[in-house]
């Protein structure tokens, strides 16, 4: 049988991608110490999703509960197990977060990924690795693309960006906060573990991924927040760019379909822009509206005039590549349905706490 150790796995994608392996038959080894909440407190718990998996997959989950910075630990583990693959979600997630916990993020974002490189160097060299990335190590470089303002979003004014952002966009000298650069340094290292060592690896430079299962606070997790904020009647602050920031949204399951390709046939220091493309994009005004369609309650929601540092104001993947080296993936579910699920889930959850 082969094996999958997946960090962050009780987290919105490394669940997603715990679930889509056992479902393939592999035994899957979760590592996750609930370290988010830590980072965002008891609304950013995962442990709900911990035993979700414990209970759906029984036998075929093993929960490892080990923090990656510890060194000597990953390294045991990884000699111990032996995994066919490697998926890292595992991170401090919040480039808002990071300015007040520096030495955490990067302890955590590059340390961490480092100790997982380097284990996977020693005990299975041969095993595909892949790694969360994020679209945040370009900084806020996609700002510098010529805008046009719409009624309810910005969008690209160059023709050139009609697809999106693609992985040849500039990732130096610009403001990237301290998630962001710690997140270059992890990315950078990655595909310098492919190209050095020969290791297949790939960096997944994440939009907003999204989906149900998603433990969303205001400071990670765009659509499960607002959702949330908007079933409790809470306020959802609005930062900046008039509300009319763009993301393009990919549900989790689609996340895990790529990796899964990747892996079947992988490649050596790959970089790929994941997101939900052009089709699955929306601003946050646009977000609310669809929200209020399926959850039939009306967002309470107030402007702050000031965005967040080095915030994009309009972020689209060009999905271009990952089409071309994986012909037979593509997006499946798209933004209306992502929005639906995250609202019923919610529900149920909410109801379950009563």
């Amino acid at each position: 049988m082969k094996k999958i150790l997946v960090t962050g796995s009780s987290g919105l994608i490394g669940s997603e991608v715990c679930v889509h392996f056992a479902g393939l038959g592999w035994q899957v080894h979760g590592v996750d110490n609930n370290q988010r909440a830590v980072f965002f407190g008891p609304q950013g718990d995962t442990r709900w999703n911990q035993s979700r998996l414990s209970e759906q997959l029984g036998g075929g989950f093993v929960h490892h509960e080990l923090d990656i910075r510890d060194r000597q630990g990953v390294q045991a583990l990884l000699k111990d197990v032996k995994p066919d693959a490697i998926v890292h979600t595992a991170a401090q997630p919040s480039h808002d977060r990071a300015a007040a916990i520096p030495f955490d993020d990067f302890d955590t974002n590059a340390v961490g990924t480092l100790n997982l490189l380097e284990a996977v160097r020693q005990a299975c060299p041969e095993s595909p690795f892949v790694h969360m990335s994020t679209n945040k190590v370009y900084g806020d470089k996609p700002n510098t693309i010529d805008l046009v303002e719409l009624e309810t979003r910005w969008d690209y004014a160059d023709p050139a960006y009609a697809d999106g952002i693609a992985e040849t966009f500039s990732i130096d000298q610009s403001k990237h906060s301290l998630f962001g650069a710690s997140k270059v340094a992890s990315d950078v290292m990655v595909q310098e573990y492919g190209r050095y060592f020969g290791i297949p690896t790939c960096c997944l430079r994440g939009g907003c991924l999204t989906g149900p299962n998603h433990s969303g606070v205001e400071l990670h997790g765009f659509l499960s927040y607002l959702v949330k904020c908007n079933l409790e009647g809470k306020q959802y602050n609005v930062f900046g760019y008039k509300g009319k920031q763009v993301r393009d949204n990919i549900h989790s399951h689609d996340v895990a379909a790529f990796i899964s390709a990747f892996i079947a046939a992988p490649r050596q220091g790959e970089v790929y822009n994941l997101g939900g493309g052009r089709a699955n994009s929306c601003s946050i005004w646009e977000a609310f509206k669809i929200a209020e369609k399926f959850s039939g309650r009306e967002q309470v929601h107030a402007y702050v005039d000031e965005n967040r540092a080095g915030d994009h104001i309009c972020y689209i993947s060009n999905l271009a590549k990952m089409k071309e080296h994986y012909p037979n993936w593509d997006i499946t579910i798209s933004l209306e349905e992502t929005i639906r699920q995250i609202v019923v889930a919610n529900q149920e959850r909410m109801a379950l706490a009563r």
